[in-house]
């Protein structure tokens, strides 16, 4: 049975799957520098380590309209050839390997084909699940800017048609637009920092690429402050859409959220942070974490970075926060103009208080 690796991910609310082989790597979205000159779908380009790399919008290579990207979106790096693009997509899960008895190639609409089909390769059925498996040679070579631009026309006001199609001055006004004017005009100046802190970051030549010794690191936020926790236990990101609360349970224990056909049980970790725990306040997204043989979802306001920290930056927490909690808290850290805590997560989950047990 032939089998294949594709690195599974989400983009408007659907599940797609790429060639694993062809990822390099993944990066929470940074700042861009849109390029007149580049097709429509090019959000703009990046520098990384000194090599500019083009980044694709990929809901609008797919042909929805524009819609905001998001801090917790992400960036996947393909090699393709000689060339290296990344393409943005809401979250990343992990790498499955597909066997090509699930895998249906020939898919009949029962007419002629959308344009953006020819980027669908096959769709994979994976029990109550369905991965639309792309094409990468289609998706990074093929271009027809014709395509793509017509789902701007409503979103963008100073566009102007003659006739069926935009024209060639269009796709230029719109490239005279920031990359915040074109995908996020909402953006806070907190997020905007935060937005240039990345790529600022991946510009940096790290030195010989040796991240040896530098301590990986998830960036999130609760109740206004920064903390930080390993990134080896970090699963993925993720938005809870749908959650079920479990009767009789303490107040860390927020419910269960099912994850593509698992159950994750959510625990509110903010009550052993000394934070206040507001029953009523909702919370959409979660860092699912595993160690060890345990798996649980960490609600939190929202995820920042991904960022490696030099093991001298890290300082002792300052003696007069000190609590009985401190097995858990390994130090502080500078963020941006602001100072972030790093956690034991798996401390703090072994706790008592705060053992995950889906059997309560």
């Amino acid at each position: 049975m032939e089998t294949k690796p594709y690195l599974i991910f989400s983009l408007h609310d659907l599940q797609y799957g790429i060639d694993a082989t062809l990822v390099q790597e993944i990066f929470l979205l940074p700042e861009l520098n849109p390029i007149i000159e580049a097709p429509t779908d090019i959000a703009g380009i990046l520098n990384l380590r000194s090599q500019l790399v083009p980044v694709m919008h990929l809901g609008l290579r797919l042909g929805y309209k524009i819609q905001n990207c998001h801090l917790n979106d992400s960036v996947i790096v393909l090699q393709w050839q000689d060339l290296r693009i990344g393409i943005i997509v809401n979250s990343v899960y992990e790498v499955k390997n597909i066997s090509s008895e699930v895998i249906e190639t020939n898919i009949s609409y029962g007419r002629v084909k959308e344009t953006t089909a020819q980027f669908i390769q096959s769709i994979a059925k994976l029990d109550a699940d369905m991965i639309l498996l792309l094409d990468p040679e289609q998706l990074i070579c093929y271009s027809t800017v014709e395509d793509i631009l017509p789902a701007l026309n409503s979103e963008f006001n100073e566009i102007e048609t003659h006739g069926d199609r935009p024209q060639l001055k269009e796709k230029e006004s719109i490239h005279k637009h920031s990359f915040y004017d074109l995908y996020y005009p909402q953006v806070t100046p907190q997020e905007k920092a935060i937005f240039r802190e990345r790529a600022e970051n991946l510009r940096r030549q790290a030195e010989s690429s040796d991240f040896t010794g530098l301590i990986p690191l998830a960036v999130f936020g609760l109740n206004g402050e920064y903390f930080g926790l390993d990134l080896d236990i970090v699963r993925e990101f993720t938005n809870i859409r749908h959650m079920t609360q479990i009767p009789c349970c303490p107040n860390h224990i927020v419910g269960n959220m099912n994850l593509r056909g698992e159950i994750v049980t959510l625990v509110d970790i903010r009550q052993a942070l000394n934070l206040s725990l507001d029953l009523d306040r909702t919370t959409s997204k979660a860092i699912v974490i595993r160690f060890n043989d345990t798996i649980a979802g960490i609600p939190v306001d929202e995820v920042f970075d991904v960022m490696y920290l030099r093991p001298s930056d890290l300082t002792p927490v300052p003696v007069a926060v000190h609590s009985a909690n401190d097995e858990y808290l390994r130090g502080n850290a500078p963020y941006l103009e602001k100072m972030l805590t790093v956690l034991d997560l798996p401390q703090l989950l072994s706790k008592s208080s705060l053992v995950v047990d889906e059997e309560i």
